[in-house]
């Protein structure tokens, strides 16, 4: 950071740029840097012809196709073909070795990006850049390419080639870093220690849990999803206007919604952007009758889902909100008109509480031995000591987790901002705070990491 503040031009600034990018990538993963340097190539080269081809609308339509096939298809091999196979030599017998090949970090991400940028091209959107290495810096920017959010070229194809670095932006994305900092380092990785505890994977334990262990396990993996997920972005976000770009939100505080139409315009937004923009409304959305419109949506979801990681349980999950997701349409959209906001929103988080069951265990007799264990099914008990025990010398903790996953501290935040700016004394301390609290957060957070050796990394999936 410190070489590109005081490198004078965008273009050496750039350079500064795509090199940390790409030693940040190949410390993940050196061999995979070439697949990225590839499919980066894939999308340049395939950009181009797009947009030279102006005039010959099927060439123009055919090289797209091509190059998204060529995308899709390296990411479905890399990340799918183990599924696949191990899938058909469940049921047939055939192949006689199930595909093992190593899945390249982020590359759902950056196969996402690569394609909206051919497909703004395509549709004039954007222009196609001339340049492989600002296509390659696109994609490989080290500070959203493995977690997200999935940027679209055209949001920040002028900021590529011609941006500025504001020093109060500076300030604003080193707080806004430390923040989703705090959140992975101390808030996710505790709660995930619980959840881990609690709602093991091991099928053995797990069935011995209690009831409660489980439910209190379940309870803290929601909260674990959300301040993990949401911490990238706000780390991706607040890295980004350190360095002149302006990526859009990705997380609106989306367990504070109402309905499963809600949730999914405040979780994980950029996601549920791509495909609504590149594959819903292409499909024909719901300007071709309901009956189309509910297909559309199923494939949507299907994919949707198994985006997310490559076994069969994540279509369960992609399928399971589709089906809310109709119902709250068509079905039961007057119902929910009519219900008070409270048991609105009690629907809405018993229905995401239950999805995050479908998430976390990928073996379907791991999920049934889970479900069956919350209605102490498995002959286990309702509560035991342990479980009581761990709730109580964590309870301050598990408020102060809800009380991060709600708009409560920002809310706080902007109403002292505008109350201490009308008197000098407050504001300079206001001011004071501003600058102590995210060394302060970056510090907790750096110890945490350094004493703990406990780290995981959900996205490691993608």
């Amino acid at each position: 950071m410190g070489i590109y503040w005081i490198t004078p031009s965008l273009k050496g600034k750039n350079i500064v740029l795509l090199i940390a990018s790409l030693i940040f990538y190949a410390w993940g993963g050196p061999t995979y840097l070439i697949l990225l340097l590839l499919m980066s190539a894939i999308s340049w080269i395939g950009s181009l012809r797009v947009e030279a081809l102006e005039n010959k609308p099927r060439r123009r339509m055919l090289v797209l196709w091509i190059t998204t096939l060529i995308q899709l298809g390296l990411l479905g091999y890399f990340k799918y073909a183990g599924l696949f196979t191990a899938t058909l030599k469940h049921f047939i017998g055939w192949p006689q070795h199930v595909l093992e090949v190593a899945l390249p970090i982020g590359i759902s991400f950056y196969t996402f990006q690569l394609i909206t940028y051919t497909v703004d091209v395509y549709r004039n959107e954007a222009k196609a850049q001339r340049s492989y290495w600002m296509v390659l810096l696109y994609a490989a920017l080290y500070f959203q390419c493995i977690a997200g959010p999935i940027v679209r070229y055209q949001d920040v194809a002028d900021e590529i080639t011609g941006r500025k670095v504001k020093l109060e932006e500076v300030g604003r994305g080193i707080s806004r870093f430390s923040v989703g900092l705090f959140k992975k380092a101390v808030l996710a990785n505790s709660c995930a220690k619980i959840a881990d505890q609690l709602c093991p994977m091991d099928i053995s334990v797990l069935q011995h849990q209690s009831a409660a262990a489980i439910w209190l396990g379940l309870l803290m993996y929601m909260l674990q999803i959300y301040l993990d997920f949401s911490a990238y972005s706000d780390m991706a976000i607040g890295m980004g206007w350190m360095v002149g770009f302006h990526f859009k939100e990705n997380f609106n505080y989306p367990y504070i919604s109402q309905s499963i139409t809600e949730f999914w315009r405040r979780w994980h937004i950029s996601l549920s952007t791509f495909f609504r923009d590149y594959v819903y409304i292409p499909l024909g959305g719901n300007r071709k009758g309901a009956f189309r419109q509910i297909i559309n949506m199923f494939v949507v979801w299907a994919a949707t889902g198994f985006w997310h990681g490559a076994n069969w349980n994540y279509l369960l999950w992609g399928l399971y909100f589709f089906v809310f997701l109709v119902l709250e349409k068509w079905v039961i959209k007057g119902l929910l008109a009519k219900t008070p906001r409270v048991f609105k929103h009690i629907y809405l988080l018993v229905i995401i509480y239950f999805g995050w069951l479908l998430f976390r265990y990928t073996n379907f007799n791991t999920l049934m031995v889970a479900f069956k264990g919350m209605f102490a099914m498995n002959h286990n008990q309702w509560l035991d000591m342990s479980t009581k025990m761990i709730f109580l010398n964590n309870i301050y903790f598990i408020i102060f987790a809800i009380i991060a996953c709600l708009p409560i501290a920002s809310m706080a935040y902007r109403w002292l901002k505008v109350e201490m700016r009308r008197r000098f004394v407050s504001r300079v301390a206001f001011y004071i705070v501003d600058i102590v609290a995210p060394v302060a957060l970056v510090l907790i957070s750096t110890m945490t990491l350094v004493g703990n050796s406990y780290n995981p990394f959900l996205y490691f999936q993608f």
